[in-house]
């Protein structure tokens, strides 16, 4: 049995154990000690103190939504930050533990909580009294508005949370007094009860998001690590909402960083992310979102969107709305959403406007297209290398979306002749979702100034009788010009693995018109696509068109 040998009061393996769950059946049960002096060998003096906002003791009680949990939470945190509270004086005999003042460097943190702990000792003058408030606290200190004591077992509190064990065993004088006070305000008072029971019986009995994250932020601060798991599994059960979604996320830092927080906060950047992933549908929804929301859309490979310059474009545009001063908004792009973009993605001529825009500083946007454009110069099994090792990490920047135009290579040249070859790879599977009838396009590239575009389609071939693989090029529509261009077509064989050539033309241009082959490889589309195709090499499906402007 797995905890037969298990020293149940031992912090190392009741914190570290890996497989550690709440409700793992050979997880021990102590429900029965919980404020039982038979079974305690200390008191805990709740001291619990005036919030400065109207709500009650219980900090979710009044809250029927999430929204109402987070105007709370917001006006709290003003609250206490406009309080600048002073030290205050400890109990003459107790260790006195107090739960409610900010640290100074974290005081600016936009989602820093009130909740940061310091432990104060000051020695007893024999003048005080031993349970007088007035001697106890400044005349502008937070009254005290009522006291609990609970009977605990130091071995049970230790064993689940580095606070309390470093609490009673820190081999001070108040590690070996029976009685401990913590100071806490009103508004904490119903999750830090829950968070105690918790410890002692593996289980909550709240069951509501702003309830559990309520006892979340007190299980933070209290570094009971089990208990943040348990909320954090409980909050992924209930119904997910773009207002909880992004709540997860705006989270203090300390919860967020924490590991057993992780499994809420994707799942609440995967809601996003499949709620928003069409992001033209929502714009005007998503322009709305703050920063977190918008990183977690970003980051997702789903994302449905016509090419990488359109997130570029999105970026801009958010970023311009949401940040007017343009050294906040150079902050926001370099230290936040500038790594959401994927330029190795972008257009060669879309790159040429990030190095031009005063949006980004100097500096990061040139290290970002210099590394675009090495990428964009590496052979394709490179590209995929690269690919793999960044598919673990978070800016995932070489890792291709699946885009509504498909990315291409491009190789231009003035003289001797206005020309450009262009590299169009496509995998097996976008190919074998193009049946019966579908077709997918390129990004656009320019030769002669005019916007061209390369088209696969699965269509069938001129009799009738059977689907084929077909290629096409096309020119955008712009104005009424017209020029005569001589293309080929090419793609790459398993057999030396070299670009065969497999249609040649030419055509002369309108705006709107395109030219190509229905049936590219002259076989049926069930052969082309079969397991020991020719043109499959390793999965992908190497395409070349060559253009030429015939004067």
């Amino acid at each position: 049995m797995k905890y037969q040998n298990l020293d149940l009061f031992d912090p190392r393996t009741a914190v570290m154990d890996p497989e550690y769950s709440p409700t793992h059946t050979g997880e021990p049960d102590f429900a029965f000690a919980f404020d039982d002096v038979n079974f305690s060998d200390r008191i805990l003096r709740i001291e619990i103190l005036g919030d400065s906002i109207a709500g009650g003791s219980n900090s979710s009680g009044g809250c029927s939504s999430l929204a109402d949990w987070a105007r709370n939470r917001k006006r709290r945190r003003e609250d206490f930050r406009k309080e600048n509270a002073l030290d205050i004086t400890a109990c003459p005999e107790d260790q006195v533990i107090c739960c409610n003042q900010i640290d100074s460097e974290d005081a600016d943190n936009e989602n820093q909580d009130e909740a940061v702990v310091a432990m104060i000792e000051e020695p007893n003058s024999g003048d005080e009294g031993a349970n007088s408030d007035d001697s106890t606290w400044n005349c502008d200190s937070p009254r005290v508005m009522r006291v609990k004591t609970l009977n605990i077992s130091s071995p049970i509190l230790a064993a689940k949370s580095p606070f309390f064990y470093k609490l009673f065993s820190n081999g001070m004088r108040e590690s070996e007094q029976r009685q401990v006070t913590l100071r806490i305000n009103a508004s904490e008072e119903a999750a830090l009860m829950e968070l105690l029971k918790f410890m002692y019986r593996n289980m909550l009995t709240t069951n509501t998001a702003p309830g559990l994250l309520d006892v979340l932020m007190a299980a933070d601060k209290f570094e009971v690590a089990s208990c943040m798991k348990y909320c954090s599994r409980l909050l992924c059960n209930l119904p997910m909402t773009p207002e909880s979604a992004l709540l997860y996320l705006e989270l203090p830092s300390s919860v967020l960083m924490a590991d057993a927080v992780r499994p809420l906060t994707d799942a609440a950047k995967q809601f996003l992310a499949a709620r928003y992933k069409d992001i033209t549908k929502f714009q005007e929804e998503v322009m709305k979102l703050p920063l977190a929301g918008i990183e977690a859309i970003l980051s997702s490979d789903d994302l449905q969107v016509a090419s990488e310059d359109a997130v570029y474009d999105f970026v801009l545009k958010w970023t311009r709305a949401h940040y007017p001063l343009i050294e906040e908004r150079r902050e926001i792009l370099s230290s936040r959403l500038g790594r959401c973009i994927r330029f190795p993605f972008m257009s060669c001529r879309k790159l040429r406007k990030v190095l031009a825009c005063n949006d980004f500083e100097h500096e990061f946007a040139s290290k970002l297209v210099l590394e675009a454009l090495f990428f964009k110069a590496e052979a394709p099994h490179r590209q995929r290398t690269q690919a793999a090792e960044e598919s673990a990490s978070t800016s995932r920047r070489f890792v291709e979306r699946a885009y509504k135009y498909r990315p291409v290579k491009v190789v231009e040249f003035e003289l001797p002749r206005q020309q450009c070859i262009v590299y169009l790879d496509l995998k097996r599977d976008e190919c074998a979702n193009l049946f019966p009838s579908g077709r997918v396009y390129s990004q656009a590239f320019h030769l002669g100034g005019q916007g061209f575009f390369l088209s696969a389609h699965c269509n069938m071939d001129q009799q009738s009788s059977f689907h084929c693989f077909g290629l096409f090029l096309g020119m955008q529509e712009k104005g009424s010009v017209s020029f005569t261009v001589d293309y080929e077509f090419a793609a790459r064989t398993t057999l030396a693995e070299e670009y065969v050539s497999k249609y040649k033309g030419n055509y002369t241009f309108t705006g709107g018109k395109a030219v190509g082959y229905r049936n590219l490889f002259a076989i049926p589309w069930t052969s082309f696509m079969a397991e020991d195709s020719l043109y499959f090499i390793k999965g992908v499906l190497h395409l070349r068109a060559e253009l030429t402007i015939r004067h």
